[in-house]
């Protein structure tokens, strides 16, 4: 009887054609591979290593080393000595890093690295060799989240590196160093990201990324800078910048032919004397800032592509001066080519001290979107007008209400202030309609959300529908649980039709 094995020999031999199962995917180009391989997880990639000596050649040249995706707490991640095709090392120690370390040891002569991402807790030595290795292998995209010991001096290669075009330094207290001189050096980089960046004794940063600095630099994000009072941006090829927990800024000037985006969180020392900022951006269409400090100075100047603009900034006291005052109207003004604007509580509180409620802003013109944060009641009512009377052709205006501490208690008394014919909020608004009528007559839709049915809000609500002549609709989202209850909602909808309304068009909606 034929055994199985001399069976299939004797097929094997009858059909040559099928001696051999061709390997396509091995026979593909390296680049293909590499861009198969980039899918996988960095570890998935570097155990494929064992499967014949053509893989090992792949990994040893894989150009997009991505460490952040091995769990720094597992002890299995496993380092492949490609020579003998097996697992050299456990990396129970994330500290170490022998992973990383490793694979650049095997990594064939020539073979240039793309992308280098890791994080871990370094020593100086270590790090220095990684980031030398790096460069030598003209790395392009280099991305570090580190800790050290103390302060890290930056090699001067990175600085010299022709190949580098994105850099990212992400340090932990506390912090690291530039290099001395920077002359002549980050010619290549397009997108710049530092984190910690120690500025304390180091005069010749204070100009670091204004002049010559930088010539093609697109992306620049600062975070946390430790010892920078002044910080000048002037690189011409910048289109977007971030800059974000820099405390002890004093001065902050902005200029670029060709910034686009522009984003500032959290920056500025509040108890500073003398402090100012300054923004020169002709293609500017994007600008966001929030939780800054007031400055005492602020100029917008040639801000004539401006598009969307989110304005807030750390809450006011009675050590504001006028001076800020006047600031946060400047700052107001810079924006009037703005076609969406956001403004945060404190601008509207701003505008409504007394002193500055007659305020003439620039008029927006181009503003079709308004979204107001803020607390409706009568404090507030002043920087509402002001805004209002600024925005002559808006189309849609959206108050996110913030709800104050006694708004429970007005649940009682709610249906009074729907029945009542006219509140003292809607009488000042009476009083002053003329002022804002062309506001009035380009209003097309009305979005307020966290609706507690005060006073203040009732008398607006009432105020708006008897004037807006051209709205469409209004949308109200209560901000408490009746906003649920259908009968609640009939009947204030019921009440609401009783009132008197200027557009036979306009649609009511609950939310």
């Amino acid at each position: 009887m034929e055994t199985r094995s001399s069976k299939r020999k004797r097929l094997l031999q009858a059909k040559p054609e099928f001696q051999t199962a061709i390997d396509r995917i091995t026979h593909l180009p390296d680049d293909v591979l590499h861009r198969i391989l980039l899918l996988l997880p960095i570890k998935t990639v570097a155990q494929t290593s064992v499967l014949s000596k053509r893989w090992k050649l792949l990994w040893s040249s894989f150009p997009d080393l991505d460490f952040t995706t091995v769990d720094p707490h597992c002890i299995s991640c496993f380092c492949f000595d490609l020579c003998g095709g097996q697992p050299a090392s456990v990396f129970p120690n994330p500290k170490t890093l022998n992973c990383i370390s490793q694979t650049l040891g095997i990594r064939q002569r020539g073979a240039d690295i793309r992308v280098l991402r890791f994080q871990a807790r370094l020593g100086f030595s270590r790090l220095n060799g990684l980031i030398r290795t790096a460069i030598r292998h003209h790395v392009q995209e280099l991305d570090m989240d580190v800790s050290t010991d103390d302060y890290f001096n930056v090699p001067r290669c990175v600085v010299m590196s022709e190949s580098l075009k994105s850099l990212s330094l992400k340090f932990r207290p506390p912090g690291f160093r530039l290099p001395p001189s920077l002359k002549g050096g980050f010619q290549s980089l397009q997108c710049l990201f530092l984190s910690h960046m120690v500025f304390y004794k180091k005069p010749f940063l204070l100009d670091l990324f204004s002049g010559s600095a930088f010539p093609v630099l697109r992306k620049l994000t600062m975070d946390s800078f430790c010892g920078m009072k002044f910080l000048d941006v002037g690189c011409q090829a910048l289109e977007d910048l971030t800059i974000e927990n820099c405390f002890q800024l004093h001065g902050l000037t902005v200029s670029g032919p060709r910034l686009e985006k522009l984003r500032v969180v959290s920056c500025f020392e509040s108890s500073s004397d003398k402090s100012w900022v300054k923004i020169i951006a002709p293609k500017l269409r994007v600008i966001h800032w929030e939780h800054n400090a007031i400055t005492e100075e602020s100029c917008l100047e040639n801000l004539d592509s401006m598009e969307e603009a989110f304005i807030g900034f750390f809450s006011i006291d009675e050590a504001t001066t006028a001076e800020q005052y006047k600031s946060v109207s400047n700052v107001l003004s810079g924006l009037s080519q703005a076609h969406c604007l956001t403004l945060q509580t404190q601008c509207i509180q701003i505008l409504s001290i007394n002193h500055y409620s007659t305020i003439s802003l620039h008029p927006f013109h181009n503003l079709k979107t308004l979204k107001l944060h803020t607390i409706l009641d009568k404090n507030n009512i002043g920087g509402l007008l002001c805004l209002f009377r600024s925005s002559p052709t808006l189309h849609t205006l959206i108050l996110k209400i913030i709800t104050h501490f006694k708004a429970e208690k007005r649940k009682a008394w709610n249906k009074e202030l729907w029945d009542h014919k006219s509140s003292s909020e809607e009488q000042y608004w009476e009083s002053r309609s003329q002022t804002f009528r062309s506001f009035l007559q380009h209003l097309k839709v009305v979005k307020m959300e966290g609706l507690v049915e005060s006073e203040s809000e009732i008398g607006l609500i009432k105020f708006l529908l008897k004037h807006g002549m051209a709205l469409q609709e209004m949308i109200l989202c209560s901000g408490h649980c009746n906003s649920r209850d259908p009968v609640r909602r009939n009947e204030i909808r019921s009440q609401m039709m009783g009132f008197s309304w200027a557009s036979s068009s306009a649609k009511l909606a609950f939310r």
